[in-house]
């Protein structure tokens, strides 16, 4: 007899996800409508307004909003013209944002990837490479300050070097001591 009211008896708690979707005020949609949608030029003086823009990375950007009307090479042309737009300004601005923290190979890369010119890339690299032990001894000293005691010490801090993007020659500078003043005036061909 028990067992007839177990199968009988509805089940109650039984778990599932609402149907129902959120409907969205009367007259939203309408007010969507009417903002007027932004012109090529509007979204990138947007993006150029935040922060600097390599060409390549601003036609990147820029391409999902092209009409079949507007010309995204002249649009970029016209900001180039006007000073909007400028690679070396790109390049100035990644370098002071960076170059505190990581070495200049990880600087190159990303110049590389926004798709600034070579010229422009190996100017960079030039000078970011006669300050390459000077920024590799800051960022060492900002975690570590002490020269290793052994050899275990040694290996962590040469990878921690290493994991942002030093070179081996300026790890073994910065790990074996020595004076700053001599790392402010060292020549690149050392």
């Amino acid at each position: 007899m028990p067992e007839s009211n177990i199968e009988s008896a509805p089940e109650e708690s039984v778990y599932s996800r609402s149907t129902q979707t959120r409907r969205k005020p009367p007259g939203a949609d309408a007010k969507a409508s009417k903002r007027p949608q932004r012109s090529l030029k509007g979204r990138a003086l947007g993006y150029l307004s935040r922060r600097e823009h390599s060409r390549a990375e601003l036609s990147r950007k820029l391409m999902p909003f092209v009409q079949e009307a507007e010309s995204l090479e002249t649009l970029l042309d016209e900001l180039e013209r006007d000073s909007w737009l400028s690679n070396e300004r790109f390049v100035e601005s990644v370098v002071h944002r960076r170059a505190g923290r990581v070495g200049a190979n990880v600087i190159v890369n990303e110049l590389k990837r926004h798709g600034v010119g070579d010229a422009l890339i190996r100017e960079t690299g030039d000078k970011l490479s006669q300050t390459e032990t000077a920024r590799a001894h800051a960022v060492w000293s900002r975690k570590y300050g002490t020269l290793p005691q052994n050899s275990a010490e040694r290996a962590k801090q040469a990878r921690f070097l290493a994991a942002r993007g030093f070179s081996g020659g300026t790890i073994a500078k910065v790990l074996k001591g020595g004076d700053e003043d001599d790392w402010l005036l060292e020549s690149p061909d050392e």
